[in-house]
């Protein structure tokens, strides 16, 4: 592919910065949209923008762009934020977006969504491309939408649905996972057999820089994933791992920790380790996506490199 210029919103988030980094090493211009504490390097241009929720004028972002990724959303799926400001930021902003992209004759436009879009924190069996969405939250909503009314657009976009994405600099529960791992002590996790899908930051990367390619199939979603799903125990091990340790995890029975995490006021954290969520990128992986890490390994060095 060809070195173009893009612009990246969302470039001051986790994924943002990575993504950031990740273009502009494949030789292409980076235009980093966002309010504040955007990256800087070479290859990278930061441009100020205001608050999603808002009226934006998109035309001078986009003026001299090859393509978009769309990066910047509300990120909260757990959180109880009004259904109405999800709608505005990740469904409205997004369309607003493509349609200017469409206006200035952008090439390619590839949204990140999320699995939320398709499903809820949890799964019975394995989610393919092809099954119906069914979202279980605002959030999950407001993904579905935006990829719904990019589908009524005449533009050339492509939509992400990653799952729970993790590597440097990760916050929030794979960041908690970590803090458990370094601990000094046996933990009693080693019974949180269920698997669950995660993808590792830059195997994201990788799958941006192939959406962005006509390789890609436009104009449809696809999951992305890890091709490796692990239980909460495994991901623990893998990390113990890249601290030269063992895994030190004891099986306490599923309802004692249940009984635990309610004692604790964190009934709903007990469920998302416990519940397995299995997503399959086969549609991505056959249209030639090649996530270059894999799961255990990339645990691993995340454990070992701080994180």
């Amino acid at each position: 592919m060809r070195p173009s210029r893009i612009l990246l919103t969302g470039a001051s988030g986790f994924v943002g910065r990575h993504l950031a980094r990740d273009l502009a090493a494949r030789g292409h211009l980076v235009r980093c949209a966002g309010r504040a504490g955007l990256p800087e390097g070479a290859g990278i241009e930061a441009v100020a923008t205001g608050d999603l929720a808002g009226e934006i004028d998109w035309r001078p972002l986009l003026a001299g762009v090859d393509q978009v990724v769309h990066a910047a959303g509300l990120a909260h799926a757990d959180s109880d934020l009004p259904e109405e400001r999800y709608r505005r930021v990740n469904t409205q902003a997004t369309l607003a977006l493509a349609a200017a992209a469409r206006a200035a004759g952008i090439g390619r436009f590839v949204f990140l969504s999320s699995i939320r879009a398709q499903t809820g924190p949890v799964a019975a069996g394995p989610l393919r491309d092809a099954d119906p969405p069914l979202p279980t939250d605002a959030y999950g909503r407001s993904k579905l939408a935006a990829e719904q009314g990019l589908a009524g657009l005449d533009l050339d976009w492509v939509a992400l649905r990653p799952v729970l994405v993790y590597g440097p600099g990760v916050k929030a529960n794979m960041a908690a996972l970590l803090r458990l791992a370094r601990l000094p002590v046996p933990l009693p996790l080693g019974g949180l057999a269920a698997p669950r899908s995660l993808l590792a930051v830059e195997n994201l990367c990788e799958a941006v820089a192939f959406a962005l390619t006509p390789l890609c199939p436009a104009r449809r979603s696809y999951i992305v994933a890890d091709p490796e799903p692990l239980s909460v125990a495994d991901m623990l091990a893998a990390m113990r791992a890249g601290l030269g340790r063992r895994p030190g995890l004891v099986a306490l029975p599923p309802g004692l920790l249940k009984l635990a995490a309610r004692l604790a006021g964190r009934p709903a954290a007990y469920e998302r380790l416990a519940g397995g969520l299995v997503a399959l990128p086969e549609d991505l992986l056959n249209a030639g996506w090649r996530p270059p890490l894999a799961t255990r390994a990339a645990l691993a060095r995340l454990a070992a490199g701080g994180g």
